[in-house]
């Protein structure tokens, strides 16, 4: 005769499993610590602003071509 299996427990065993693989995902997507976020986006900003620091200006709209009829 094959083994009894209580199918409550089985359930539960089952679920928790779940729960471990999702926290374990969760904490790479989302496991930094204040210092590390806070430093990425520092690092962000400046990224940003040295790139806008280096972005050559838009010709004036004076210069633009119109024609004349």
């Amino acid at each position: 005769m094959g083994e009894i299996v209580n199918l409550r427990m089985a359930r539960k065993a089952k679920a928790r499993v779940e729960r471990e693989r999702e926290a374990g995902v969760n904490h790479v997507l989302h496991g930094r610590s204040k210092a590390q976020r806070t430093l990425h986006a520092a690092r962000i900003s400046l990224d940003a602003s040295r790139l806008e620091g280096h972005r050559r200006e838009t010709p004036p709209a004076a210069t633009a071509r119109h024609d004349c009829s």
